[in-house]
């Protein structure tokens, strides 16, 4: 009896923080695409992923949920940060096609959240709360991630590391092109340059000479 009441107060307990976390992470997410300053916005989507992350503790995926705080919320968030700072970034401009554009983001969003509906409402992901699966002390979750990410997943794993290869390469060549107006540096003709190239010495008559 009274291993039943722990359970049922630790499920208690899951769910309200859950619900909580999950408040917050729609909430910030709206929040993203509904303010003004694109900073606020930034600082809103490090949020989301931080009250993402605490749910995926809450789900036992431990990795992910470092994972995500470390890799997003630790570094590309930064970046984020101080590229929105550091560009000029017309927000009276950038607010005028938000009315244009709200019917086509509002008809994408409601096909997202049918399909969410339709995976959330499936047979698949039904949890028997009354089986919780139970865990050895050794348990470890990225043993398991990796386990499955490289036998049933290692197709999808092998494709998006080819997509993300060729999105770096891209972007590499972008930023490579050539412009007309743009100075280069040569190392090895800086290295080969002479006292000669650069210096010239003037002899000129001083004051009292002339």
């Amino acid at each position: 009896m009274l291993l039943t009441g722990k359970a049922d107060t630790k499920i208690m307990i899951e769910t309200i923080i859950f619900y909580v976390f999950a408040v917050a992470t729609v909430t910030s997410a709206c929040a993203v695409v509904t303010v003004r300053n694109p900073v606020h916005a930034v600082l809103f989507l490090v949020l989301t992923f931080f009250t993402s992350a605490v749910i995926w503790m809450t789900l036992e995926a431990e990795f992910l949920a470092i994972s995500l705080v470390l890799v997003y919320v630790g570094a590309v968030m930064v970046l984020f940060i101080f590229v929105v700072m550091m560009l000029d970034i017309n927000i009276a401009r950038m607010r005028e096609g938000f009315v244009r554009y709200l019917p086509l983001g509002l008809a994408v969003a409601a096909i997202m959240l049918l399909m969410m509906l339709s995976v959330v409402t499936s047979d698949v992901f039904v949890l028997d709360v009354g089986s919780e699966p139970v865990h050895t002390a050794d348990y470890s979750n990225t043993k398991e991630l990796g386990a499955v990410l490289y036998t049933q997943y290692v197709l999808a794993f092998e494709i998006a590391a080819v997509i993300l290869l060729v999105a770096i390469i891209a972007a590499i060549s972008l930023t490579m092109r050539k412009r007309a107006k743009t100075k280069y540096q040569s190392p090895s003709a800086q290295m080969k340059v002479r006292k000669g190239d650069r210096l010239r010495i003037v002899k000129m008559p001083s004051s009292e000479e002339g």
